[in-house]
C-alpha cells in the first residue's frame, strides 16, 4: 500500500514537473515573440541590422549573469568544458542570427514564424548527410510534405512574400538545425546556460567591431525598444533552458508553434498586418511536419534495438 502511494506521488510529482516545463515553453514563445515584434519596432525607427544585433546580445549578457547569480549562488556556471565548442558554436549562431533578425525585417512577422518552423525539416536532413543517422521513407516524406507548405506559404511567382525574405528566413532555419546539432554535442559536457553565456558574450566580439560604422542617433524611445530587445532575448533564453530542466524536448517542442499566434497579434496590433490566406493553409502542413519527424525521433529512440530501416 505504501509502495503504491509513493508511485502514485512520484508520477505526480513527474506529470507537474512536465507541465512546468510546457508552461516555461510557452512562456519563452511568448517572450521571443516580443523580441521579434521589438526588432520590427526598431526597424522602424531607423535602427540598423548591427545595432539591433548588438543591443540583442550585449543587453542580454547582464541577464544571463543575474540568473546565474540565482540559480547557483555563485558564476561557477561561466566555466565551459568545451570552450571550441563553444567558440564555433557562436560564430555559426550569430551568423545565423543576422539571417533570423533579416527575415523578421524583410517579411511579415506570421510569415516569417511559419518559415522558422522548417527548423525540423533542416534538422531531419543535416542529420541523415552530415551525422549519418538513419532515417527511413516516413521521415523523408515529412521532409517532402514541410517543403511543400513552404511552397504553399511563398507562392512563389505570386509576388506576395518577397523571394529574397523568403530565402533569408529558410536560410536561418538551416543555421539554427546546424547549431542545435552543435548543441547535442556541447550539451554532453556543458550546461545549456554556459552556451548562453558563452553565445552572448563571444558573438559581441565581431559585433563591437562592426557597431560603430552601423551605429546611428537614436531618441530615447528606440534605445528603450534595442535595451528590451536583450532583456526579452535573455529571458526568452532562459524560459526554453528552464523548460528541459523539467521535460523532454518531445513535450515542450509543439508549444513552439504558438508562436504564430503571437506573431499573428503583434502584427496586427502594431503593423496593421494579417497572414495571407495562403500561410494559414500552409503552415498547418508544415508544423504537421515537425510533429511528425519529432514523434517518429521519439519513436524510434524509444526502440534502440531496432534500426529506423526497419521501423521504418
Amino acid at each position: 500500500m505504501l509502495k503504491q502511494v509513493q508511485h502514485d506521488g512520484q508520477k505526480a510529482a513527474d506529470g507537474d514537473r512536465v507541465m512546468l516545463g510546457i508552461a516555461m515553453r510557452l512562456l519563452a514563445v511568448l517572450l521571443l515573440a516580443t523580441l521579434s515584434a521589438l526588432i520590427k519596432l526598431a526597424e522602424a525607427r531607423g535602427a540598423t541590422l548591427v545595432e539591433i544585433m548588438f543591443w540583442r546580445q550585449g543587453a542580454a549578457i547582464p541577464v544571463v549573469l543575474g540568473y546565474m547569480a540565482i540559480t547557483d549562488r555563485s558564476l561557477g556556471a561561466i566555466r565551459s568544458n568545451a570552450f571550441r565548442g563553444q567558440a564555433i558554436r557562436a560564430t555559426i549562431g550569430v551568423t545565423g542570427m543576422a539571417f533570423n533578425f533579416g527575415a523578421v525585417l524583410l517579411l511579415p512577422l506570421a510569415e516569417a514564424t511559419t518559415l522558422a518552423f522548417t527548423v525540423p525539416i533542416f534538422a531531419t536532413i543535416l542529420g541523415a548527410l552530415v551525422l549519418k543517422e538513419p532515417t527511413g521513407w516516413h521521415r523523408w516524406g515529412a521532409v517532402a510534405a514541410g517543403f511543400a507548405g513552404v511552397l504553399i506559404v511563398t507562392q512563389p511567382g505570386s509576388g506576395h512574400v518577397p523571394l529574397a525574405g523568403a530565402a533569408v528566413g529558410l536560410t536561418s532555419s538551416v543555421f539554427v538545425a546546424i547549431v542545435a546539432i552543435q548543441l547535442r554535442q556541447i550539451g554532453k559536457v556543458d550546461r545549456p546556460v554556459t552556451t548562453v553565456f558563452w553565445f552572448s558574450t563571444l558573438s559581441m566580439i565581431p559585433l563591437v567591431l562592426l557597431y560603430p560604422f552601423f551605429a546611428l542617433s537614436h531618441d530615447v524611445g528606440t534605445f528603450a525598444i534595442l535595451a528590451a530587445m536583450g532583456l526579452f532575448g535573455g529571458l526568452g533564453q532562459i524560459a526554453f533552458t528552464a523548460a528541459l530542466k523539467h521535460a523532454p524536448v518531445s513535450a515542450v517542442m509543439p508549444m513552439d508553434y504558438s508562436s504564430l499566434i503571437w506573431a499573428t497579434l503583434y502584427g496586427y496590433a502594431l503593423f496593421g498586418m494579417l497572414p495571407t490566406p495562403w500561410t494559414w493553409i500552409g503552415a498547418p502542413v508544415i508544423i504537421a511536419s515537425g510533429l511528425y519527424i519529432v514523434w517518429r525521433e521519439r519513436r524510434v529512440a524509444r526502440h534502440p534495438q531496432v534500426s529506423e530501416a526497419i521501423a521504418d
